[in-house]
């Protein structure tokens, strides 16, 4: 059996303003209408003896990943949640002993979940070449084939003894620069890294302690101590911080004397950069790759994408232009790769910016900044059908609630009221309060916020249908 483990714990700094640390680009739809998260999923249909997936992500993000795979009509092995980063050998780890306590010692085909395949045969039909290769011992990893001399990726030299598919590694080098990357695409035994892997649970597991014992050691202390919530699988925040944070290609492939690497020619693209999004999608007859509200004129070969409002583009070229309702990012589209250097100043600013959009998901549905100022804040709530915030009050602040969709039930101290559109009520400070959708389509609210302090931390919990413990940036 081939079971997938696909690891959604990346956060696409690169893709900001549209990925946040919060909504990373896994989660968003950047080439098509389903997210890059449920793409991984629906292209694994097809392939023989296929498990339902596996998936690695972080805390932060687990209620988003379970709706977008619930969407997909699919049930998930299980959702494992890491309460801090520590790279792809110590999540695969974690994936390999859980897999070890499903089934005996399945293949696992480890994917990340961000990356774009065009050509889904191609993809299984390589797959299936990986699988030969695991259940004789092998530790595989799919080398792109690749199609211009690209200094953005890590490479695979093979052992090209034979005109074979499937190739012993020679080594893994780093990105190169360009000079040296067109010797690669030149000799033609060089491929470049694409992060997949292909490996029986207890072969990594073995390699892993050969290499990295102490890695495998504290991957076992998390496991054990690994906790089921709600759907989740919650691991241990300090045991787990105590493993060595190392990806697989340093921790394991680089050293294992059993590694192959097998070309893959499928329209492979990990969508790193918004260079790779003007690559992928079409282009009009000026070679402008247009999303949303825009206008050009005299504009050539740009990416633009508009998500709240209208982009007009006069006389300008290689331009990326992204707009959401609380940023715009204007860079051309040679330097996009350095747009993490405008996160890397957000988080030092700590702004909001880099970790979520003005519109959060949450599990219950969605709020929105509207407006604020000294005192006051307004919010657009949504809340999904049958869905309910958590029974709270707030320490800090009064809220004043008006449905302008939807049926709502309220909660306020020791009063439970049905409220229609265009009515409202008022939430007092320090009361007891919450808001459920018991009509048939989502409830909609404006939500205005007054008091002395107005932070999302200002919530003190006390029933919730998802788990949650007070905390901030919950709602």
């Amino acid at each position: 059996m081939i079971l997938p483990v696909i690891l959604s714990g990346g956060a696409g700094t690169r893709l900001w303003p549209l990925s946040r640390e919060l909504y990373p680009k896994q989660l968003l739809p950047l080439a098509s209408d389903k997210t890059m998260l449920q793409e991984t999923v629906e292209r694994l249909e097809g392939i023989p003896e296929l498990e339902n997936p596996l998936i690695v992500c972080n805390e932060a993000h687990r209620f988003m990943v379970a709706e977008q795979v619930r969407q997909l009509n699919k049930e998930p092995q299980a959702i494992i949640l890491e309460p801090c980063g520590r790279n792809t050998a110590p999540a695969v780890a974690i994936a390999a002993l859980y897999a070890l306590k499903l089934e005996t010692d399945p293949v696992l085909l480890v994917l990340p979940a961000d990356h774009l395949i065009q050509d889904v045969p191609a993809f299984h039909q390589t797959v299936q070449l990986g699988v030969e290769q695991a259940e004789q011992g092998a530790l595989v990893t799919f080398g792109i084939v690749p199609t211009q001399p690209e200094t953005g990726y890590g490479y695979i030299r093979a052992e090209q003894t034979s005109t074979a598919s499937v190739y012993p590694v020679a080594e893994f080098v780093e990105k190169p620069n360009l000079e040296t990357a067109k010797s690669y695409l030149e000799r033609g035994d060089y491929y470049w890294n694409s992060g997949m892997f292909m490996f029986r649970a207890s072969r990594y597991l073995e390699e892993l302690e050969r290499y990295q014992p102490e890695m495998l050691t504290a991957c076992q202390n998390a496991f054990t101590s690994m906790a089921g919530d709600l759907d989740f699988q919650r691991l241990d925040e300090a045991t787990f911080a105590a493993c060595p944070a190392d990806s697989i290609d340093y921790a394991v492939m680089e050293k294992t004397e059993r590694a192959v690497v097998i070309p893959l020619s499928a329209g492979w693209n990990d969508i790193g950069a918004w260079s790779a999004l003007w690559d992928v999608h079409p282009r009009n007859t000026e070679g402008n790759v247009l999303i949303g509200d825009v206008l050009t004129e005299a504009a050539d070969d740009c990416y633009l994408h508009a998500s709240h409002r209208l982009i007009a583009a006069v006389g300008v070229k290689d331009l990326v232009v992204v707009e959401t309702a609380d940023a715009v990012l204007v860079a051309s589209r040679d330097q996009v790769q350095n747009v993490k250097g405008i996160v890397e100043q957000l988080k030092q600013q700590k702004r909001n910016e880099a970790l979520l959009h003005r519109r959060v998901n949450r599990p219950w549905g969605a709020y929105e900044g509207v407006d604020s100022g000294e005192r006051f804040q307004v919010k657009r709530i949504t809340v999904n059908t049958g869905a309910s915030l958590s029974l709270q009050k707030h320490l800090h602040r009064a809220e004043h609630w008006i449905v302008v969709k939807g049926t709502a039930t309220v909660t306020c101290g020791k009063k439970v009221m049905t409220l229609s559109e265009n009515q409202s009520t008022y939430i007092p400070l320090g009361e007891i309060h919450r808001l459920e959708n018991s009509g048939k389509i989502p409830l909609e609210i404006i939500e205005v916020q007054s008091g002395s302090y107005l932070g999302e931390d200002d919530i003190v919990r006390l029933e919730d249908n998802y788990g949650r413990e007070p905390q901030p940036k919950d709602h």
